[in-house]
């Protein structure tokens, strides 16, 4: 995984809980502090790379989710994420 495609790659074929746990890892060994600033860099690139892959995967399952409830003829009335206690 030291060739930039490959890594690349591998980010995005790693499922959604992975891709989370290898971001906790990545905030956790930062805040740490025990990398050198060239580490740091190199870790937030992979995290920022991670997020981007995860929010991705939420969209696509928040959008089955609708037509799911489209299809059952339930139409949703909020976009999910809110919160209807407030």
């Amino acid at each position: 995984m030291n060739d930039t495609g490959t890594k690349e790659l591998a980010e995005d074929e790693l499922g959604f809980e992975e891709a989370m746990k290898r971001l906790d890892e990545l905030v956790e060994s930062m805040e740490s502090g025990s990398a050198p600033l060239a580490e740091l860099v190199d870790r937030y690139e992979e995290g920022a790379k991670l997020l981007k892959n995860c929010r991705k995967r939420l969209e696509l399952a928040e959008l089955k989710i609708k037509e799911v409830r489209e299809k059952d003829g339930q139409m949703v009335a909020e976009p999910m994420g809110q919160d209807t206690n407030e």
